[in-house]
């Protein structure tokens, strides 16, 4: 296999426990946000993450089937809007194709799209994959008045078609029939001009080598200059590649436009054809309600009102509920009055030795520190958040968040699409380090990866903070307005630093509807439950290696180094403490300045030097290792080595400049 195909390889394997080694695969394939996730939870039982926005798919999921009496694997892939890819994630997609010989293709796509979506089934009819088109969300294609001749279509085609409404189960009986059932077709193949035709057929005649795909499918991409599929090519034509270079050559001087740009053109007058044929639209009865609220929600001006009232409904949910409220049952009325006494007492009873006690109890204990740390103080605000966040998301409004901000994320090297793994962020910055994989160039994901790990704090992180300063609207304020700033002028930094192209964009806009209860329900328990399993125990680590560090003294040297900086930019030296916490997590740190604030260690102008200090401080270990994963060792180093320094600079100019102006908080 091509070197460069196993490089992708590894994205491909987010595998689940269940055995799916010699079952018969059905393979989802589609554009973003078509519902795939939807259709795959809908086959296998098994819960996808679903989220009415680009993107959520970013790894490939495997589980199992059962359709009639037969078992089948079912794989749901990353989005994908064509066979020639951009983005890693379409990459991923199309290898699933090129490597694992799936019996059946279900193209999941966007009924109301019906024009954009049938690029791709053409490319897969093209490729003579094995293929099913299913025409999804046509609740929304019927409520725009679009009615599809499914029978024309399939004539037209050449290939099954379903309609379905993946999210309400209907049309899904429908579409496993057709599974069961289902016969391989040839699909009806399209023809291009005749110059175009002749190259295909003289690169068709000179490959040599095996390919999951057509040779007509392989012709076209190369014609593409896909770069993939010509080491591919070159790999199993040995020496004799230098023909087919000659057909391609040869075949681009005859054309006054790039090969690509012909054969889409070409590829898209044919869809419109279809289009035309099998399809209907009702005469529009003027904008509804949503269609103008969606237009106002990406309007440059009147989407900023839209955008603060999400923000400050966010805050008062979050920042108020959650993180005042919630937390103050949790910390001092639970764990105050109830758990950390009980238990320092009978672990004391039990164990003579207290520096063992201290690994379970006193103040860096497993029991009162780690898990008082993430039950009481972090769970309530993840919870909300992550409650808040399904709600949103499940509402359509990211897409359009993301065309709002495009024109300014374009200033710092991004473009709109980089919104969902920056919102991300603000949840978990190790998912939403992953997710930048969406993104379409190497730059974009090397500046979003580095904005995340400076400037953008976790939701657990950010509830510590708006805790920390509830009632401080004033020093809020303060921090947003430094975070804000940091954010854009890293991001404009590295945009004219770093080499490379203006990114383009391009994304569905998905329909705003009413979020579904069900839906943030069961996205906010896995959530939660997630948090349990891979949070709960870090915070159990941490507190272990905290108490171990503490009896070597290692601990304690570390404190007393991390305390020169600290003292730099005006804190006390017990601050140390929690920026030692932070290193373990982020939100770890965090909850220690809850503690010094607690104590009446940390006010005024000090909170606000340590509070924005953290935030800016290293990724946690999770986001660190992630960012190895992503970018490379050598990279997430080089991070590394500007943040630490930069975070205690920015926390240096801060604590001047506002004691400098006699700023009162």
């Amino acid at each position: 296999m091509n070197a460069k195909l196993k490089k992708f390889r590894g994205s491909c394997h987010n595998n689940t426990n269940e055995t799916i080694d010699g079952l018969e695969k059905i393979t989802l394939v589609g554009s973003p946000n078509v519902g795939k996730s939807v259709v795959f939870g809908n086959l296998t039982g098994r819960y996808v993450t679903v989220s009415n926005y680009p993107g959520t798919t970013v790894e490939v999921t495997r589980g199992k089937g059962r359709l009639g009496s037969k078992e089948f694997a079912v794989i749901d892939t990353p989005g994908m809007y064509s066979l020639l890819p951009i983005t890693e994630e379409e990459r991923v997609a199309r290898n699933i194709l090129l490597e694992e010989k799936p019996e059946i293709v279900l193209q999941v796509a966007d009924a109301k799209n019906i024009e954009r979506m049938l690029h791709l089934t053409l490319q897969l009819i093209e490729a003579e994959l094995p293929v099913i088109l299913n025409l999804n969300l046509m609740d929304e294609a019927e409520r725009l008045g679009m009615k599809i001749d499914l029978n024309l279509l399939e004539q037209e085609l050449g290939i099954p078609v379903v309609a379905t409404v993946a999210t309400e189960n209907k049309g899904m009986d429908v579409l496993r029939d057709r599974l069961i059932k289902y016969e391989r077709t040839a699909g009806r193949v399209f023809k291009y001009d005749n110059l175009t035709e002749s190259a295909i057929h003289k690169i068709e005649e000179v490959l040599k080598g095996e390919f999951n795909i057509s040779k007509r499918a392989i012709a076209l991409l190369l014609l593409q200059d896909d770069p993939d599929i010509k080491a591919l090519v070159k790999e199993q034509m040995k020496g004799n590649y230098i023909s087919v270079e000659e057909i391609i050559e040869e075949t681009k001087k005859r054309y006054a436009q790039p090969l690509h740009y012909i054969i889409t053109l070409a590829r898209q007058k044919e869809v419109n054809n279809i289009v035309e044929r099998a399809t209907t639209t009702a005469v529009s009865k003027g904008m509804d309600f949503r269609e103008r609220l969606s237009r106002l929600m990406m309007h440059p001006i009147a989407g900023i009102p839209i955008l603060l009232m999400a923000i400050y409904g966010l805050y008062e949910f979050v920042g108020v509920f959650g993180a005042q409220v919630s937390v103050d049952f949790l910390e001092n009325k639970v764990f105050g009055e109830y758990i950390n006494p009980f238990f320092t007492k009978v672990v004391s009873s039990i164990i003579p030795w207290k520096v063992i006690q201290e690994l379970f109890v006193h103040q860096y204990g497993i029991i009162t520190l780690g898990i008082r740390y993430a039950i009481a103080i972090i769970l309530p605000i993840v919870t909300t958040f992550f409650i808040a966040f399904s709600i949103i998301e499940d509402t359509g409004y990211l897409p359009r968040l993301a065309m709002l901000i495009d024109r300014l994320f374009k200033k710092i090297g991004l473009n709109g699409r980089a919104v969902i793994p920056i919102v991300l962020g603000f949840g978990c910055d190790t998912m939403a380090t992953m997710v930048t994989r969406t993104l379409e160039t190497k730059r974009e994901r090397i500046i979003a990866t580095l904005l995340l790990s400076l400037a953008i704090p976790c939701s657990a992180q950010m509830g510590v903070i708006l805790a920390l300063l509830a009632g401080n609207s004033k020093g809020l304020w303060i921090f947003v307005s430094i975070m804000t700033i940091i954010f854009l002028f890293v991001g404009f930094l590295a945009a004219r630093i770093m080499p490379g192209e203006r990114p383009l964009f391009y994304m569905e806009i998905p329909p705003l509807r009413w979020p579904k209860l069900s839906n943030v329900f069961t996205k906010t328990y896995t959530r939660v439950e997630w948090y349990f399993k891979e949070i709960l125990p870090l915070f159990i680590l941490a507190s272990i290696l905290i108490w171990a560090g503490r009896i070597t003294g290692l601990f304690d040297f570390v404190i007393n180094i991390l305390s020169y900086p600290v003292s730099w930019i005006g804190l006390p030296k017990e601050a140390a403490t929690a920026f030692l916490y932070g290193f373990f997590r982020r939100d770890f740190g965090a909850a220690g300045l809850y503690d010094l604030k607690d104590a009446g260690i940390l006010s005024g102008i000090p909170l606000i030097v340590s509070i924005v200090t953290l935030a800016l401080f290293m990724p946690c270990i999770a986001q660190f290792s992630m960012t190895i994963k992503e970018r490379g060792l050598k990279m997430a180093l080089g991070m590394a080595a500007f943040i630490f320094p930069f975070a205690f600079f920015v926390g240096f100019l801060v604590n001047k400049l506002l004691n400098g102006l006699g700023v009162i908080l």
